[in-house]
């Protein structure tokens, strides 16, 4: 039993994988409704199946079939456990559970009632159906390793901005995706991006909480070369002259105080980068650098001495 906010193609095709996981093998057939996700139309009462149905079943080696109306051998079959888990899991003022306070906590429920139903003996066969279905997977066929990309959710390529557009929301993704094709599907009340790992494996990447158009979804941890949350990037040392190549070869002192005397609005600074250079040749680069990185640290750029002209000697 799996909960689930609509049914759209992928949403039906994502189940029917999970399903399968679930039990550890694909069936010779799977039973479905007569949904317009599964069967386009009947034609003298001959369905005609979905293309992508149909390609769903071919990946897992499974047959998709639907019941047919007013009979209940399929078509009860198929509403069955519906019913069943309706009355357990919906609340309502006849079975008095709990409210859910989010879609989360509903998926949870679920799970433990499929857990209980499973575990307990049945009425009709007299058997646990988690100890036949041990018995019944060694008859399965072997599921496919990856999903089939459809159950994966939208393709969409991931911008430079390290973002997705997903029902016009902007949602980030981690580093090292740029320019990389993702899937993204609503599980509940939130969005799954899944995509191609450096190992070549299908792995969920993020999370994100659903938002609406205009208040995209950011998170900050995707951009650790931004710092504070700014897109502004810290300028890079390109020295090109003898002069510049010299001072910053001083030491990484030399280049963080560079760093923030362009900013600060330090004056004279090609003059200061010389002076530099002339001590660190006499006193030795280690001390100069260190000196450099002390200043840039606390912000002490002074202004330059004017220039003061010795008065004639007379005589």
């Amino acid at each position: 039993m799996i909960p689930v906010w609509d049914c759209t193609l992928g949403t039906l095709v994502a189940c029917l994988d999970t399903t399968l996981r679930r039990i550890g093998g694909a069936p010779t057939y799977v039973l479905t409704d007569n949904a317009k996700t599964v069967t386009v139309e009947h034609i003298a009462g001959i369905p005609v199946r979905h293309p992508q149905m149909v390609a769903a079943g071919r990946h897992y080696g499974c047959q998709v079939v639907s019941c047919v109306p007013y009979d209940p051998e399929s078509k009860g079959g198929a509403e069955a456990t519906v019913r069943i888990a309706k009355a357990d899991l919906v609340p309502t003022s006849a079975n008095l559970p709990a409210a859910y306070d989010s879609f989360a906590e509903l998926a949870d429920a679920c799970l433990t009632w499929c857990d209980a139903v499973n575990s307990r003996r049945h009425r009709a066969t007299g058997q646990i159906p988690a100890d036949r279905r041990d018995v019944e997977r060694t008859t399965l066929h072997v599921l496919p390793i990856e999903p089939l990309a459809l159950a994966l959710g939208e393709e969409r390529l991931v911008g430079s901005d390290r973002t997705i557009s997903f029902n016009s929301v902007r949602y980030s993704t981690p580093p090292g995706y740029t320019g990389a094709r993702v899937w993204c599907r609503v599980v509940g009340e939130e969005l799954s991006i899944t995509a191609r790992t450096d190992s070549g494996d299908l792995s969920e990447i993020w999370r994100h909480q659903l938002s609406t158009p205009g208040v995209p979804q950011i998170i900050d941890e995707h951009y650790p070369d931004h710092p504070d949350g700014r897109s502004i990037h810290q300028p890079r040392l390109r020295p090109r002259s003898e002069a510049e190549i010299a001072f910053v070869g001083i030491g990484p002192g030399a280049g963080r105080w560079l760093k923030e005397a362009g900013p600060a609005g330090a004056t004279c600074i090609r003059a200061k980068m010389a002076r530099a250079f002339e001590l660190a040749t006499v006193l030795g680069n280690n001390k100069v650098d260190q000196a450099l990185g002390l200043a840039a640290t606390a912000g002490r750029f002074p202004l330059c001495q004017p220039w003061v002209r010795r008065p004639a000697s007379s005589g």
